[in-house]
């Protein structure tokens, strides 16, 4: 599917600029979650066939991050699935982290003092590896700067020390290809570049982490038979990654698959062309040199509310006018918001 013709999915009002924040859901997800709020309102349905979402979109992530499907597991937020991945950790573990690092994936960690965390600049991540470390916990596209990690240069350097590596790619994947081949984590919020309800994350795990994993969030989904899970002992977990699964918020993953399979269809190597593209006009008529990131910040007191007042929405982070791109926007916003911002 082209992006042209995929761009009527979408009804906007306005410029929408902050997908950094929330995505827009394309109208078949939009269209299945109402169907489904409404089966919901009236009592016409059980809610198994909502529960398959899950599996469809589960399937889905893998293949956006050449995954297998086993090694994929689902919960609701990026912080949740965190708490659980960092019980792999082993006591007085060496963690590096960038030092603008999100929240949800920084304080899981800090809340665990057993662990001795080292933050550094994102570009000096690599070189923070190198000199020592267990384990490297780091977003591949940082929120507040929209900072692209060099991924290589972290995966060879947590090879030459044996390090663990977790990657969030929340604010990544969407528009950024990126293979979860390699990484002992990938881990993921779906409300934001893969355009779904909030309230469905995925976390693909390699074998090596997940052998070491406490599921202490484990119930009746992360059994090896769900529908066989539902009470009494003995524990039952599944042997694949599906033991760190959460009892999924139906309503969300209902809007989720949707949302992923059209991601599919046009193909993230065609959205990131289009986002970064559309980054990089941005970038140009504000007199700045190219970037490689679908995310814009830049020193602009007071350009968020201007912009707001004329229809577009963007956001501030760290004090700056933050900008975001996707799908559903053209070179017209860009014109526009130039526009605004000369003005």
């Amino acid at each position: 599917m082209e992006i042209a013709d995929a761009r009527s999915l979408w009804s906007p009002q306005g410029v929408y600029c902050n997908t950094a924040s929330y995505g827009l859901p394309p109208a078949p997800a939009w269209e299945a979650l109402q169907e489904a709020l409404a089966d919901w309102h009236h009592g016409r349905t059980s809610w198994e066939h909502w529960g398959q979402s899950t599996e469809q979109a589960r399937l889905s992530f893998a293949g956006l991050v050449d995954m297998a499907p086993e090694s994929i597991a689902v919960g609701a937020t990026v912080s949740e699935l965190m708490g659980q991945l960092v019980t792999a950790l082993p006591p007085t573990a060496r963690v590096v982290v960038p030092d603008v690092e999100f929240t949800s994936v920084l304080f899981p960690l800090l809340v665990q003092a057993r662990l001795k965390v080292r933050t550094v600049p994102a570009a000096d991540l690599p070189q923070a590896i190198a000199e020592g470390a267990d384990a490297a916990v780091f977003s591949a596209v940082q929120m507040s700067t929209g900072e692209v990690v060099d991924l290589e240069a972290v995966m060879t350097a947590a090879a030459s020390v044996d390090a663990l590596t977790i990657c969030d790619a929340t604010q990544a994947l969407g528009w950024l290809p990126l293979s979860g081949v390699g990484f002992d984590a990938v881990i993921c919020s779906a409300y934001k570049w893969l355009m779904s309800p909030r309230g469905s994350a995925f976390v693909g795990v390699s074998d090596r982490l997940l052998a070491d994993v406490v599921p202490h969030s484990a119930g009746w989904y992360a059994g090896e038979d769900v529908y066989a899970s539902y009470f009494g002992p003995p524990l039952r977990l599944a042997s694949s990654a599906r033991r760190l699964d959460v009892s999924p918020a139906w309503f969300s993953w209902v809007g989720t698959a949707p949302a992923l399979a059209v991601i599919e269809q046009i193909g993230i190597e065609a959205i990131h062309a289009h986002d970064v593209g559309l980054a990089n006009l941005l970038r140009a008529g504000l007199g700045l040199e190219p970037g490689n990131s679908a995310i814009v910040s830049v020193d602009a007191p007071g350009a968020a509310e201007r912009l707001q007042r004329h229809g577009i929405v963007g956001a501030v982070r760290g004090g700056r006018l933050r900008t975001s791109r996707h799908v559903y926007n053209t070179a017209a916003d860009i014109d526009r918001t130039l526009e605004l911002l000369a003005g």
